[in-house]
């Protein structure tokens, strides 16, 4: 038996006046998961605990199988082991956003919280410098990709409060900067950023390519090494994941899956996802279970692009699900479980709690009636709702 996770990043929405009154997934033209959602079974699954924030962290680890009242510590942990970088008991991770902020009288606005989503090299550039200018015993900085990055803090504190970039887009910063014990260290290494990216090279030249230039540091999404089960030892499978963000990736590690890096993939809307599909089927000869990521319908989101989120959705149909679906079918037995990790409405350009709409798919079938295709709807309408999100894994396998 081959098991597949195909996960578009922030893929459900809310009905919207510029689609006539529909979701974008309703509006895209989506024939495969539409498919799939007709011969299949679709519902709603809660991906986000009560208590807990909506983020990537904890709803991919309930598609992942894993509960997160029970393992998660925080996002950049997991992002930490992607980059293979090892925490010590006493270490907290940050994850570093490279932003850009945008002075309005006297405060200053979250203009853009990716840089003009910044390329890597860039960024590591800026990362680099961040070490050799502020790094010392007790902090350290390591490069990752794009305008995500890592601060470790020896001996740090974390129950600090510390906010999204991407959930306060247009707002003032001044109410969102670290809160709590040791914050103020915090707060001086973002200041103190603020000099080294205004004095490297790299400001100057993006102002006048007419890119949005990193300006400043953002921490937020901290925590402590996280104890997890590998797959082997929860589901007595073997498998591997394919995604261009670290936090994805950093789940594989402590689940003790192999994982793939594909060429060209970006996490934004310019990604490979025909590469990603192909990988992912590669990978399925070797291996049980391929959980497959992409992060292009979240970050069009949080950009508050429609359009992007569009194609988004439409090429994530298209190229990873078409292409899946029909590859998959030379491995005899085979199940499918098609899902956002958790909505991301483009109005609002941040996640929220409420549940998202899964497909779960074993293979042709006579179609459904009443189901019109894969949407937020008709995922209400079947009557099927997961309270635990952890447990599609284990409906899965039950198919």
């Amino acid at each position: 038996m081959k098991y597949i996770v195909l996960l578009g990043d922030g893929m459900s929405d809310e009905k919207m006046d510029q689609l006539g009154g529909k979701t974008p997934l309703q509006a895209a033209k989506t024939p495969n998961m539409d498919f799939m959602a007709k011969c299949g079974r679709i519902g709603l699954a809660k991906t986000v605990p009560t208590g807990l924030p909506p983020g990537s962290d904890v709803a991919n680890l309930s598609v992942f199988g894993y509960d997160p009242r029970v393992c998660y510590t925080g996002r950049s942990p997991l992002e930490a082991a992607s980059m293979g970088v090892e925490l010590a008991p006493d270490d907290v991770a940050f994850r570093i956003n490279l932003v850009n902020l945008a002075p309005r009288g006297t405060t200053l606005l979250m203009k853009d919280y990716s840089a003009g989503h910044i390329s890597t090299e860039e960024g590591r550039e800026l990362v680099i410098a961040l070490q050799k200018e502020l790094g010392s015993d007790e902090f350290h900085f390591y490069p990752g990709i794009s305008y995500r990055h890592l601060l470790v803090w020896k001996g740090g504190n974390e129950k600090i409060s510390a906010t999204p970039p991407h959930d306060i887009t247009g707002q003032s910063i001044l109410d969102y900067l670290p809160k709590g014990d040791g914050a103020e260290k915090l707060i001086h290494l973002m200041n103190s950023s603020q000099l080294v990216f205004h004095n490297h090279p790299q400001y100057k030249k993006r102002l006048e390519a007419g890119k949005i230039p990193a300006n400043s540091a953002w921490f937020w999404g901290q925590g402590k090494a996280p104890l997890m089960e590998t797959y082997g030892e929860k589901f007595g499978l073997s498998g591997a994941v394919i995604s261009a963000v670290d936090l994805v990736r950093g789940i594989g590690v402590y689940a003790g899956l192999e994982i793939i890096k594909v060429d060209g993939a970006t996490g934004y809307i310019d990604t490979n996802y025909r590469g990603k599909a192909e990988a992912a089927l590669e990978a399925l000869e070797r291996s049980d279970y391929v959980y497959l990521h992409v992060e292009a319908p979240d970050e069009a989101s949080h950009s508050g692009n429609l359009e992007h989120k569009l194609k988004a959705i439409e090429d994530f149909d298209s190229q990873v699900v078409g292409v899946v679906m029909e590859g998959i079918k030379k491995f005899g037995d085979y199940r499918i479980l098609c899902t956002p990790d958790h909505p991301t409405p483009v109005a609002r350009m941040t996640h929220t709690s409420d549940p998202v709409p899964f497909i779960l798919y074993a293979g042709e079938q006579s179609e459904k009636a009443g189901v019109a295709g894969y949407d937020e709807d008709s995922a209400q309408a079947s009557g099927l709702i997961v309270e635990d999100g952890f447990r599609l894994m284990e409906m899965m396998r039950g198919l």
